[in-house]
């Protein structure tokens, strides 16, 4: 009765929302995984009898990447959510789609060995069905932050019908396997953290050609304008550069826009990565996605996005492995599990960035304190093969 109690919530829920996703889908953000998840567009069922992966974003897709190594290509299936992960997966398979909206689930879901759901992807009919066809079902990296657990709280009559129908959970921390049982989960192990177990290497090499490398990254709206104005105090006293990195890939080009109106008027030089491939101008934009890493390898001091802006944080992990200065705000209430396995992140409210920057020599570097063991989560699956 619960599934068909849900779905009709979820098609009201659907035609009131299609004029809306009729008007945004002629964004350039959106062209491709609207019409695919919402309209089934190009979005054909995968392959049967695989392994199938869901993940929401690219860096999901990339932490998955020393788990799906342990199988055949043959196997693998994958979907996810966004753009940017979608741009991913396919680089793993030509089985990757966009995941359609819950209420395609029960006709285009095909019956598969088992589903792998990473996160907090928590989608009840993609769990159901693929439960109800015979596919083992994990729920891996699981975690559930202490900001959003009250809103899972709220829905917890929801939650207990979608962990019914999930085998096994894989939780990051052991305060992540707690809040998961409160919510009905069972069959919980705690893993780590598994972005601790494929974090990102250089694949290129960059001189350094200033003193002070100052990287911006993952920066959000009106994070950019703050570090810039920090930065123009510091490069003041310091042969220093800065790298920006904007999270999103359809906000390039309005941070580019401010960028070089704002180093014009200060007399600095500034570039698009994207038109030289090289880091020589006193402020870059690095406007490719892939290249963030490594301009962490070259950089001093890294200011973390997400965490200014009231977006959660981002993973520190890929910036802690060089060792780097990293300041990040205060709103890193996704990321924090993670901020506790890395000494040495200096978390600050926005009046202080100036100050810390001027100071960068005071601050700790940063230094990785984890594990991650993927052998277990390897032979459960490996099992149902």
């Amino acid at each position: 009765m619960f599934k068909w109690f849900y779905l009709t919530i979820a098609t009201i829920i659907y035609l009131v929302a299609t004029p809306f996703l009729l008007l945004v889908l002629f964004k350039k953000k959106y062209k491709n995984s609207i019409p695919a998840r919402f309209f089934l567009v190009n979005n054909r069922p995968l392959k049967a009898d695989g392994l199938h992966f869901h993940i929401c974003s690219y860096g999901e897709a990339r932490a998955i990447k020393p788990l799906i190594k342990e199988f055949d290509i043959d196997l693998l299936r994958f979907t996810s959510i966004t753009n940017t992960g979608y741009e991913v997966i396919k680089e793993y398979s030509k089985e990757s789609r966009y995941l359609p909206f819950e209420i395609f689930l029960p006709f285009w879901v095909i019956k598969q060995k088992a589903l792998v759901v990473f996160e907090a992807e928590l989608w009840y009919m993609l769990f159901l069905c693929n439960k109800q066809k015979g596919a083992k079902t994990f729920l891996i990296n699981a975690r559930i932050s202490e900001r959003s657990y009250p809103k899972y709280l709220r829905f917890k009559w929801l939650y207990k019908h979608i962990f019914e129908n999930i085998d096994a959970i894989y939780a990051q921390t052991y305060e992540d396997a707690r809040r998961l049982k409160k919510l009905g989960a069972k069959n919980i192990k705690v893993s780590g953290n598994i972005k601790f177990a494929n974090i990102t290497k250089p694949n290129k090499e960059y001189p350094k050609n200033y003193k002070v490398v100052v990287t911006a990254g993952s920066t959000h709206e009106g994070e950019e304008e703050l570090v810039l104005n920090a930065f123009i105090k510091f490069k003041e006293l310091e042969d220093a550069q800065l790298i920006v990195v904007p999270r999103h890939p359809d906000r390039f080009e309005k941070v580019a826009q401010f960028l070089e109106k704002e180093a014009l008027k200060k007399g600095l030089t500034f570039s698009r990565y994207s038109q030289n491939r090289e880091f020589k101008s006193d402020i870059v934009l690095i406007d490719l996605m892939g290249e963030l890493i490594n301009a962490y390898a070259i950089s001093d001091v890294v200011i973390l996005g997400g965490a200014f802006a009231d977006i959660g944080g981002h993973n520190a992990a890929e910036a802690a492995q060089f060792g780097c200065k990293i300041i990040t705000g205060e709103n890193y209430y996704n990321q924090k599990e993670l901020f506790s396995l890395i000494d040495g992140i200096t978390i600050i409210n926005e009046s202080e960035l100036e100050e810390k920057l001027l100071n960068y020599m005071a601050l700790p570097s940063s230094k990785m304190d984890a594990k991650f063991d993927i052998s277990k989560i390897v032979e459960d699956i490996k099992s149902v093969l």
